[in-house]
């Protein structure tokens, strides 16, 4: 399959790739105990539009069991402790994305599990290329983070990168698949293996600082209004920090946002049995014979 890997579209794909390169080894120098969570976020999204991007989504911070969807909010005062630390970055140049995760062991005890991720993903890498089944992406992935003794987590998946749409298709499972579907030389996807030492599964917790434009709509209230018009003009379709919204009670008008189902939010998503989960994430675009990674 022919495609002009030197389009415009792609270029933007690996400027974004470098700048998450330098702000996420900028970030990860900053993280140890007593730091500030809320510090690091703002650091990372602030550095992230220093060097020319934009944030693709608010920087993700998730605490030993939890998986994703953790962000701080505007008044959050919690420190690093000894933690599992995983962080996700997303930076995007005129909505096109790059997307890259990595884990922190703060505890010194879970080399081991951070190593997993990294092996998984190494492996997914090493077996992308045009015609692949994104099976036996999953396939390798699984078997790398059995080989260390870990389980994936099998309902979080990698993905495909839209403009300003930060999920689409196609899935990347993280456990081999009987019927996956056939990638194609320009394909951009995030491969991200998240390994555990619980049985595998994440669920839903009660908070949410993350949300997202669901749809157009209209509202009474005027704090409402003026997060919407904030929200279309400045984020569009991809996800945002309650923190960033310039309204008098932001809290307020996403509440009245969502009851009208014009956002929706993104709980915490943590370690069904409350076990460690770490993880690695990489974009990559498939070409016709491998791979070419924009966020090493």
């Amino acid at each position: 399959m022919a495609v002009d890997l030197d389009a415009e579209q792609y270029e933007k794909h690996r400027e974004a790739g470098e700048i998450l390169t330098q702000v996420r080894s900028e970030t990860v120098d900053r993280i140890e105990v007593g730091a500030s969570h809320l510090e690091i976020a703002e650091f990372a999204e602030n550095r992230i539009r220093e060097l020319g991007g934009e944030v693709a989504f608010p920087l993700n911070i998730s605490i030993d069991e939890e998986a994703a969807h953790r962000t701080p909010a505007a008044d959050e005062r919690t420190t690093f402790g000894e933690d599992l630390v995983n962080i996700d970055i997303g930076v995007h140049i005129d909505g096109w994305i790059a997307d890259s995760a990595i884990t922190v062991d703060l505890t010194g005890e879970h080399s081991d599990l951070v190593k997993a991720s990294e092996d998984a993903l190494d492996a997914a890498i090493e077996t992308i290329e045009d015609g692949v089944d994104t099976g036996t992406v999953g396939a390798a992935i699984e078997q790398a983070i059995d080989a260390r003794g870990y389980n994936p987590v099998v309902n979080l998946t990698g993905h495909g990168l839209g403009r300003y749409d930060q999920h689409t298709e196609p899935s990347i499972p993280n456990r081999e698949v009987s019927q996956g579907v056939t990638l194609e030389a320009g394909d951009v996807v995030a491969v991200e293996p998240f390994v555990t030492d619980g049985t595998g599964k994440v669920t839903e917790g009660s908070n949410e600082e993350i949300f997202m434009l669901e749809q157009e709509g209209s509202v009474r209230n005027r704090d409402a209004r003026q997060a919407l018009e904030q929200i279309a003009e400045e984020f569009k379709t991809l996800p945002f920090a309650a923190r960033w919204l310039d309204v008098r009670r932001p809290k307020m008008a996403l509440r009245r946002l969502k009851a009208n189902d014009i956002v929706h939010g993104y709980p915490v998503l943590k370690e069904k049995e409350g076990k460690f989960v770490s993880q690695k994430e990489h974009t990559v675009i498939v070409t016709d014979d491998g791979c070419e990674v924009v966020t090493r």
